[in-house]
Formats: C-alpha cells, structure tokens, sequence
C-alpha cells in the first residue's frame, strides 16, 4: 500500500468536449526525469488508472560489470551471474582481475548454455567474457515457459516409470540430464514476473493482467520445479537399487503413477484453461492416491522386497509429484475466484496487488 506522503490529489479538468486533464506534482516529474513533451502512458486497471513513463514499455538495457578474483570458487562465479539473470540484467559484463583462468571460463559458458535461456556469449577475449540476454519478454510469455516446464516435466515422470519397469539405467541418466531444462524456465520464468512487478508495463508482454497473476504463475512453477526433481528423485533409485524391482511392487508403482500423472496433468490444465471444475477433479483425487500408496508400503512389508527403504522413497517421490498437482490446483482455485463475475469491479480492484 502507498505511504500517505506519496498521494497527491488532483481536480480533473476539461478541455473539449470529450477529454478530461489532470496536473502531475512538479517533483514528481523531475524525480522521473520526464520533460514536457514526453509521452506517457495511461492503462486502466479495475477501478484504477495507472500512469507511467512511455519510455517503460520497452525493455530496458540494464548492463552490470562483474568482476571475478583469480581464486573465487565457480559455485560463487555462478551464483553472481545468476543473481543479476534473475534481477532483470540484460547485459552481463565478467572481467577477471589479470585474466580468465580455464575453469572459469567454462563455468560461466556452462552457465549461460545450460541455465540462462535466451542469453549468448556476444564478446569473448583472455580478460573478459560478456554475456547478453536476447530473447524479449514478447517473445516467450511466462504461460508459455510454464507449459515447457511442465511438459519436460511430464516426460521425465513418465520416463522415470519406464526406467523403473525395465531397470533400464539409460533412460534414468537421461531423466536426470532433463532436470536442468526445467531449471532453465523456472529461471526465465522468474526473471520475467519480477521485471512485470517492478515495471507494470512489461505485464501485457509477459501475458498478465495483473500482477496478482504473475505471482500465481510463480508459485505454479515452483511446484513444477519440485515435481521435475522428484521424477529425478525416482530415476536415481532406479540407478541405486541393484536389481530389477519385483513384479507385485512394479504393479503398485504403475497404478499409483498413472493417478499421481494425472492428477498432475488435471491440475495443470486447470491453470492455464481457468477450469474451476478440472481444479477441483484434481483435489478429489487426494484420499485415493494416499490409498494407492498405503497399499505399494503394506505390499513391501508382506513381499519381504530386498532394499524396502529404496523402494519406499521411490514411492515417496511419486506421491509428491502428485501433492505438488494439488498445490497448482489451489492455485488454479484462487485465480479461477477471483476472476468470476460475481465480484464486482470495485471489490476485484482492491484485491490487486
């Protein structure tokens, strides 16, 4: 909420017959560094007329210089470029103090291929490396990011079941090397809804609304995230466990799958459809996924399975895939609430964040 000193209160004015014209404080002004003639721009939001900079709606070219000592760990390295990825910069400058040592390099070139969706390596010397995002918000929109998370995601799950049925330690390696495409968008993802809080003008480019939306779409891709590292949880236990799992386990682990994949999937349809129904299908199904897999724990105890704990964790993991479906569902609920038309503009506005 805005501090009482930041209100100012203007009397609109006509002129014409059809526009209205209202005064901007003159600090105001200058603190922005507009000038007369510039353009603004005017949105309506709800019951509110937002006003700001014309010059804001483009993307700005933020540029930051990093500079990296000879013995700083690439784990740190990594951390700082991220750090600014993630606050909106769009030009990264990294400059050793003599020159680039060999695994720098390669951990900021990594970095950039494996995590940093849409940025390039634009300068490279022996001092200096300058990385820069070229990808515009327009061009891949949150929902969008969001839908290849989840169907990475998906395609992990559903591999991590085939790794499992065939003990095949092939495809587990490869579930596991997908794990770091989900990274990439969640990255994006969230680089884009903290650029639309901070600038409200990017929120049409980033697919929005309202920023209400674009925090809802974070906190979706947080339990995409998390589902995406427990299909990596399950393809690790299958390169753990030392033999083929058991035939009556295997046959728990496909039907628990299947509910856990769909209730998944129901939930996520839910989201970027705005389907209440779907949403609420999805939390149904929660008494029945517990059951599914107090049955696969009862049949590890009866079996006598070699490596019950393994095979327990596994179990796990398949479950929360499923519990973080619910939470995108909620999410799916509280967005679907405050969209219909039974809340009256005025209350609908106050709910903005």
């Amino acid at each position: 909420m805005s501090d009482k000193k930041d209100i100012e209160k203007r009397k609109l004015q006509t002129t014409g017959g059809s526009t209205y014209i209202v005064s901007l404080p003159k600090k105001w002004v200058e603190e922005i560094k507009l000038e007369s003639g510039d353009n603004v721009g005017i949105e309506k939001r709800g019951s509110f007329l937002m006003l700001y900079p014309a010059k804001l709606e483009e993307e700005a070219d933020y540029k930051v210089k990093m500079e990296i000592e000879p013995d700083e760990s690439p784990s740190a390295i990594k951390r700082k470029i991220l750090s600014f990825y993630l606050g909106g910069l769009k030009t990264i400058k990294i400059e050793a103090t003599d020159r680039l040592r060999p695994n720098h390099r390669k951990t900021i070139k990594d970095l950039a291929r494996d995590k940093l969706v849409g940025t390039e390596i634009i300068s490279e010397t022996i001092e200096e490396i300058t990385l820069q995002t070229l990808l515009s918000y327009s061009e891949l929109s949150v929902e969008d990011a969001l839908k290849r998370m989840y169907r990475v995601t998906s395609s992990m799950q559903e591999n991590a079941m085939k790794a499992l049925k065939g003990n095949d330690k092939e495809i587990a390696k490869d579930v596991i090397e997908l794990d770091d495409e989900v990274d990439r968008f969640q990255f994006y993802l969230t680089r884009a809804v903290k650029a639309s809080i901070e600038n409200p003008s990017l929120l049409k480019k980033v697919g929005f609304n309202n920023k209400k939306e674009g925090l809802s779409y974070r906190l979706a891709s947080k339990d995409v995230e998390r589902a995406a590292d427990h299909a990596t949880h399950i393809a690790e236990g299958v390169l753990d466990t030392k033999g083929p799992i058991e035939k009556e386990i295997l046959v728990h682990y496909t039907d628990m799958n299947s509910l856990s994949g769909s209730i998944f999937k129901k939930a996520l349809d839910s989201l970027f459809e705005e389907d209440y129904v779907k949403a609420e299908e999805a939390i149904r199904e929660r008494k029945n996924l517990y059951a599914l897999e107090g049955e696969l724990n009862n049949s590890l105890i009866d079996t006598k399975v070699s490596e019950p704990m393994s095979k327990r964790l596994i179990a796990e993991s398949i479950r929360r895939i499923a519990e973080h479906g619910f939470n995108v569902a909620e999410i799916s609920l509280n967005m679907s609430v405050l969209s219909e038309n039974y809340i009256s503009d005025s209350f609908s506005s106050e709910l903005q964040i």
